[in-house]
């Protein structure tokens, strides 16, 4: 195992890694922009490093400063967190080429699946189920709606590079075509148009796989992602209460075939729409890195994800994998943010009061007095729950949103709490639409 490593993300997300390799007795290094000075995670750090202004292309995405500052402190390993570069084959191959450890999947995996239209192929020849699409990128709006035609409505646009779920535009027919492929297009700028069945009232089902030292790769459980806002998850679950067990043991093995299609090592995450109605699931991306949501994962699982990035990546046996899931866990994201209206805000946090008790998990990226900008994503903390069953977890989670409190920027928790109380949520019958329709009147 190599004795440190430099953690190159910033937030909650470094703190959680952080956490991990404090643990494990390495040295763990952080990097952080002017902006953040004075977060917990640069306190938590054994060692932290300035890497540049708040300005994320100045900083926390300039590669080349990151593994600099890897080198200046002596890091035997980088670990990417799960945003920013990340997904970025060109720094995976920089960090290997400087001689260290890269905590991540190879680069040539990287690139294959963030290319989705590539992917998409590819798990075609895998057996992985996928939904009637284009082999081809769609080059302009009159090829898009021949494409239409043949698949049949409704249809999804999405950039093929992938934009964080910007860019996806549904069409119910061929009225709504072009406008779609043009909020698809401003997304994607000078890349790539995917085209595919759209499934209304679709779950998202994600699939947490590892892939290990010796080429075995192995499907740890599933979590459910379907609340979303325009695209972007909000709460996850373990397990996904919308699936049988037949249908998730048919979703882990595909997983596990799509890691094997692409000779995955380390945390990955594939990703999958279900129709609820048929049961029938398709292959939507595959995330190759940890994702937000994996905390459920861990706490149903008992295993420490990061933990086994670290162990791959040093060539060690992983310590656990494939435990069957115990109880029930949910997370929350808790953002700055309008609760109505889902609009990024910003301030000095005045009050920050996390819940405690059994069952609870906060990953915080920010503490009271800290400042929330307008450089980065608004998360400001994930609340897990775990219980003995979903009511349990259910009512665990009321408690935990009732407990927490954050004064200063506006926040989601209102939302958060007026989930639980919807009844598709409370009886697990809900799919990606549910915040459109918890929102449909406000303007």
């Amino acid at each position: 195992m190599f004795e440190s490593v430099l953690v190159a993300d910033r937030g909650e997300v470094a703190g959680r890694i952080l956490h991990t390799a404090r643990a494990m007795g390495l040295k763990a290094i952080a990097v952080y922009s002017a902006a953040d000075d004075g977060l917990p995670f640069v306190a938590e750090a054994d060692e932290a490093v300035l890497i540049g202004p708040a300005d994320p292309a100045r900083g926390y995405l300039n590669a080349a400063a990151i593994v600099e500052a890897a080198h200046r402190t002596n890091a035997q390993a980088v670990h990417p967190g799960y945003g920013f570069l990340a997904e970025n084959a060109a720094f995976a191959r920089q960090v290997a080429g400087r001689g260290l450890a890269w905590v991540g999947p190879p680069p040539l995996a990287i690139a294959r699946m963030g290319d989705k239209i590539n992917a998409r192929n590819l798990m075609k020849e895998a057996g992985v189920p996928v939904a009637p699409g284009v082999w081809e990128p769609v080059p302009d709006a009159a090829t898009a709606a021949e494409e239409a035609e043949r698949i049949g409505y409704p249809v999804m646009l999405k950039p093929a590079a992938g934009a964080g779920g910007l860019g996806l535009a549904a069409a119910r027919d061929a009225g709504s075509l072009s406008g779609a492929f043009e909020t698809a297009r401003r997304a994607a700028g000078e890349g790539d148009i995917l085209l595919e069945r759209h499934v209304a009232g679709a779950r998202h089902v994600e699939v947490q796989i590892l892939g290990l030292a010796d080429g075995t790769v192995v499907a740890v459980g599933d979590r459910d992602c379907s609340v979303q806002r325009r695209h972007q998850k909000i709460v996850g679950e373990a397990p996904s209460p919308g699936i049988t067990p037949e249908v998730r043991d048919r979703m882990l093995a595909a997983a596990v075939r799509a890691g094997e299609a692409v000779g995955y090592r380390g945390a990955g995450t594939v990703e999958f729409l279900l129709d609820p109605a048929t049961q029938d699931f398709s292959f939507l991306e595959m995330s190759t890195r940890l994702t937000v949501e994996h905390p459920v994962t861990e706490m149903v699982s008992g295993v420490d994800l990061v933990e086994q990035q670290f162990r791959i990546a040093a060539d060690e046996p992983v310590s656990a994998t494939g435990a069957a899931p115990r109880g029930h866990a949910i997370e929350f994201r808790v953002h700055a943010e309008d609760p109505l209206r889902f609009l990024p805000s910003t301030g000095e946090i005045t009050v920050w009061e996390e819940p405690v008790g059994d069952g609870i998990r906060i990953d915080a990226g920010y503490a009271e007095g800290n400042t929330v900008t307008t450089h980065y994503d608004p998360l400001l903390a994930k609340l897990c729950v775990h219980g003995d069953d979903r009511a349990h977890a259910l009512a665990r989670a009321r408690a935990a949103l009732d407990a927490f409190r954050v004064e200063g920027p506006p926040t989601n928790l209102p939302f958060l709490r007026e989930l639980l109380d919807r009844p598709e949520f409370a009886d697990g019958a809900y799919d990606t639409g549910l915040v459109a329709r918890m929102r449909a009147a406000v303007g």
